[in-house]
């Protein structure tokens, strides 16, 4: 039941990537809150903060799924067109290189004047001396980049999967939903 299976997804899968959409989709909505706030504004220092931490958590979380994937094979895909199986593959690999480059750009912004990452203040992740010149700056854009281009592909999967579900009829959202 925790361990994938030929049929369906275990609960632990599920859980990591219901986490992960979660965490993603908030990310997000809360980096688009941040870029309009002022510096007096209530939540300037507080909303950075929860943001880098979860950010954080996120990159841990894909690590702890890159390795449960190695323990835990992905069921084999249902009936469909091999186009359509050679995008889902191609989809899935490109959704956790953007989660890697979003989370690690990030890192790099967050840390490019030497000041590491508190997270929740649990605990810190040091920062990295800064190796390119202007890195916050570089980081930052090609952060935004790779946030807005990981919930286009986010928007795309979930249509996807809604696709599957109402038209195809098959059992691909039924499988993630732990049905």
């Amino acid at each position: 039941m925790f361990k994938n299976t030929q049929q369906r997804f275990g609960y632990i899968t599920i859980s990591l990537h219901w986490l992960m959409a979660a965490a993603i989709l908030g990310l997000f909505f809360l980096g688009l809150y941040m870029s309009d706030l002022k510096y007096g504004d209530t939540y300037y220092h507080l909303a950075p903060w929860i943001h880098k931490s979860i950010g954080i958590l996120v990159l841990a979380t894909l690590i702890i799924r890159w390795s449960w994937h190695r323990f835990s094979p992905t069921p084999a895909l249902l009936p469909a067109p091999a186009w359509e199986q050679r995008t889902a593959k191609v989809a899935h690999k490109l959704l956790y290189l953007l989660i890697l480059l979003t989370t690690v750009t990030g890192y790099l912004l967050s840390t490019a004047k030497g000041h590491g990452v508190s997270v929740f203040d649990w605990f810190e992740v040091p920062a990295l001396p800064a190796f390119l010149p202007s890195q916050e700056d570089i980081a930052g854009e090609i952060h935004e980049i790779m946030a807005f281009t990981l919930i286009a592909l986010v928007c795309a999967h979930a249509a996807a999967a809604l696709k599957h579900h109402f038209k195809d009829k098959d059992h691909t959202l039924k499988r993630m939903l732990g049905r």
